[in-house]
């Protein structure tokens, strides 16, 4: 930027008529070299692969005068416009991609201004080459003709390919793909293509061949990369056939036959001869060698053809021999004839065992075969039609004549209860003949049974069901097997054995079984029985099968109830349960229904009819409401409560209970719900109560026992520090039984009696034979703690109590599971015990 200095006026008017007539200085470029990248753009050289975009050279120049300038570049009409440039800073910018392959030089004018003069220059731009060419084939494509007996190594073509780059992307070298295939080889610098050394073309092997011929260039610099292109063609030789190849005969060997009545000129044998040179064929000529042509000498077996080319010109060229082989045969007029001991016979028989050993040979059969005709009209196969698989004959093919022997291939299908005489066909049949004479023999086989069988039943099991209480001699079931061998041998004798037997008898005969004339069938016992059943002929040839016998249940037990439903006690809001047991083995005989039949006053109990639970009614919340229904105030009840089984017909059991009613008390502590829960069960608090003395005595006998082997192996006297002192509990925190004051106190006392639970028990198990150990009398309670006073102000703790009495019955069996109707429950066990055999047989375990 110019400085601008202030004069005084008169100064200044004396001074404008020398700046007026002072030049103007035009500016210019820096000349900075051909490898400088600012300037005037001379020389500046690009590669044609400089991406669109990059900024590859800044003008640079100045004004005499200093006065700032702009650049600008403009080109010939209708040249194209490669570069833009920023007119302030001169940065010149590629605009279009450059390609030295259509235009190696780029003229353009580059110009330089300060305002008022503008300097302009023609420049030159050097494109340079890079490797962005790929070699051309020229010519294709690619045709070659070449005659078969071309010598090896002989050029037969030139490949050219061309590469417009400049340099090593522009040099171009040849080479063949799969050239250990190929019977070619190229030059790699001329492109010339010849046949390999010691390699030959042969027109009859292979008449044309394709040559894969591939163009590779020098490689070079592509976008700073090093690129190398190659090009592929293929080129394509035909091999023209030449006369190099003999004639030769098509079907050899060549065998003929001729019968002895055969006219005179008559084909016997027509032979083909082919010129080898397919391409261009020579006819053919024949001849008879070893004879006269058109002549034949009957006695002779052998003649030599031979078969000569006839070129064009006329003249024989080439030959080859065949050998013609000729049989002469007789004529075939007589078929196979089977004969016996007195000449020709169509029929033999004979008698025998049945199930002979495997491979036996039936020697009563004495059967020969011939056929009169020579060679392959003597030639016949042997087969028995019939039952397949039973009987093999032997030979299988004949010539002229043999001995027929005839063997046993399967035992088991000489059967005398499946036939009783076998009958087949023996059969000659002609091999090689057209007129396929044959002649065949019938053969007779009478069995002779034998006890080969064992009775077999028409089940590997039976299943039956009978209803217990059925009186004795009852059928049961009827088992059936049979054994088809005949006379003594096919009588069946039945028995039974087995644990599940001895109820049942069979009779040995007819195979019915039935009860034993003094057996009581109970399915409350035992409602599967599980035996086998034996089916024997007089050989002692038996089979078994098993039987299952399920009894139905029928309901013949009434409902009985448990022995403590004498009395229960009842806290208002709480139920009370009783419980009675069916001993029918099934449903529905032994599904308990409840109801109570009486109470008095009605109206104030509701009973669960499955479970037999006994509630108040919902509107009885106190005590208070019932003595307001009974004047009673004991506030106990009795009712006749009834159990009724859904049996056909039912039958029901009663008994009375009493229930005593009281609220709930004022101690509510776990000890306290606890001795409610077994005030009506004595033994289970004497249970709970001995187990936890039991624990203490163990956890004593424990710590006593450690601390003496310590002390003994120490040697030392314990200190008397080591004595820890049992500090006295308070009355107040001791749970004894006799905190609970019972509103009945005489009937409270009573329900705790050990001996009654005892003998209870041992009467349970009476009935099922099981031993049970006496209880040893119970350790006496230590004495009660001083009652505590009650307070005035405060409710007495009242504790409800039922009280009742059953007259003493049988006890109770333990309930069988319950499960679906008799029938269900008998398939299912009669299919389970099937499948624990079968399991057995196979080894595998039970279910």
């Amino acid at each position: 930027m110019k400085h601008v200095r202030h004069f005084t006026p008169s100064l200044f008017l004396s001074l404008v008529h020398v700046c007026l007539v002072q030049a103007n200085y035009a500016p210019y470029f820096f000349d900075n070299g051909a490898r400088s990248t600012n300037g005037n753009m001379a020389l500046l050289s690009l590669s044609e692969d400089t991406p669109v975009g990059t900024h590859v050279y800044t003008l640079n120049g100045t004004d005499p005068e200093g006065d700032p300038v702009t650049y600008d570049l403009t080109y010939e009409a209708g040249s194209r416009r490669y570069f833009s440039v920023d007119k302030n800073l001169g940065n010149v910018t590629l605009i279009e991609e450059l390609d030295r392959e259509k235009e190696d030089e780029i003229e353009v004018i580059v110009s330089i201004s300060d305002g008022l003069s503008t300097v302009s220059e023609k420049v030159r731009i050097l494109v340079m080459d890079a490797n962005d060419e790929s070699p051309e084939f020229i010519n294709t494509p690619y045709i070659v003709e070449v005659p078969e007996n071309t010598p090896s190594s002989s050029s037969i073509f030139k490949i050219e390919a061309i590469d417009k780059d400049t340099g090593s992307g522009g040099s171009i070298t040849y080479f063949l793909q799969n050239i250990h295939a190929n019977k070619f080889t190229i030059d790699r610098h001329s492109g010339v293509l010849r046949i390999k050394t010691g390699v030959t073309l042969d027109y009859e092997k292979s008449r044309t061949h394709f040559v894969v011929v591939v163009a590779k260039d020098g490689g070079g610099k592509l976008r700073g990369d090093n690129k190398v292109f190659s090009a592929t063609t293929t080129v394509t030789i035909n091999v023209e056939d030449v006369q190099d190849t003999p004639p030769m005969f098509i079907g050899t060997p060549y065998y003929g036959y001729v019968y002895e009545d055969t006219l005179a000129g008559s084909e016997v044998l027509t032979v083909v001869a082919l010129d080898g040179d397919r391409g261009k064929p020579n006819s053919i000529h024949y001849c008879i060698v070893n004879g006269e042509e058109n002549t034949l000498i009957i006695f002779s077996s052998f003649y030599l053809l031979q078969a000569s080319e006839i070129s064009q010109e006329g003249d024989t060229s080439d030959h080859i021999f065949a050998t013609v082989t000729i049989r002469v045969v007789d004529l075939n007029n007589h078929p196979p004839t089977f004969y016996g001991e007195n000449g020709p016979q169509n029929k033999f028989e004979l008698t025998m065992y049945e199930h002979p050993p495997e491979g036996e040979i039936l020697r009563g059969l004495k059967i020969t075969v011939n056929d009169s005709d020579q060679g392959a009209n003597a030639k016949f196969n042997l087969r028995l039609v019939g039952p397949g698989g039973i009987f093999r004959v032997v030979p299988q093919t004949v010539l002229n004549e043999a001995q027929v022997t005839i063997l046993v291939e399967n035992s088991a299908a000489i059967d005398y209860e499946s036939f009783k005489v076998l009958t087949f066909k023996l059969l000659a049949v002609e091999v090689n003949t057209p007129e396929k004479f044959s002649s065949t023999a019938d053969v007779a086989i009478r069995l002779l049974d034998t006890n080969d069988n064992v009775p077999k039943f028409s089940s590997d099991y039976y299943i039956a069901r009978i209803p217990e209480n059925s009186p004795g001699g009852s059928n049961v079931v009827a088992v059936t097997a049979t054994d088809p061998d005949s006379g003594l041998w096919g009588e069946i004798k039945y028995s039974i054995y087995g644990t599940g037997a001895d109820l049942f008898l069979i009779h040995p005969s007819t195979g019915i079984i039935y009860t034993q004339p003094w057996a009581v069938l109970d399915a409350e016992v035992n409602s599967k029985y599980n035996f086998y059943v034996k089916a024997e002929d007089t050989d002692g040839k038996y089979s078994l099968a098993e039987v299952f016998i399920t009894v139905l249940d029928v309901n013949d037990h009434s409902p009985e109830f448990n022995e403590n439903i004498q009395e229960k006690t009842m806290i208002i809001g709480s139920p009370v349960k009783i419980e009675a047991i069916d001993q029918d083995a099934e449903e529905p005989n032994n599904i308990v229904d409840y109801s109570i039949m009486q109470a008095d006053p009605a109206n104030v109990f509701d009973i669960d009819q499955s479970t037999g639970e006994i509630k108040l009614k919902s509107y009885i919340r106190s005590l208070d409401i019932i003595h307001n229904i009974t004047k009673n105030k004991d506030c106990i009840w009795s009712l006749v409560v009834q159990a009724k089984d859904r049996g056909s017909p039912s039958f029901s059991t009663t008994a009375v209970l009493k229930i005593d009613i009281t609220e709930e008390t004022l101690h509510k502590g776990p000890m306290a719900a606890f001795l409610m829960q077994t005030k009506d069960n004595p033994m289970k608090a004497l249970g709970v109560l001995a187990g936890v003395m039991g624990i203490m005595v163990l956890i004593t006998v424990t710590i006593s026992t450690a601390m003496f082997w310590r002390n003994k192996r120490s040697n030392k006297v314990m200190p008397v520090r080591r004595i820890i002192k049992k500090r006295q509990m308070p009355p107040s925190r001791t749970i004894r039984m006799e905190w609970l004051k019972f509103k009945r106190p005489s009937n409270a006392a009573e329900k705790f009696v050990v001996e009654e639970e005892v003998k209870s028990l041992q009467n349970e198990n009476s009935n099922n034979n099981i031993q049970v150990v006496p209880v040893p009398p119970a350790s006496p309670l230590p004495p009660p703690p001083p009652a505590l006073a009650p307070r005035s102000d405060a409710p007495g703790w009242r504790v409800q109590t039922v009280s009742g009495s059953l007259t003493p019955k049988h006890v109770i069996k333990p309930p069988k599971k319950k499960g679906h109707s008799s029938t269900h429950n008998a398939l299912v066990s009669e299919l389970k015990m099937r499948f624990e055999k079968r399991n057995a047989a196979f080894g595998e375990p039970h279910i």
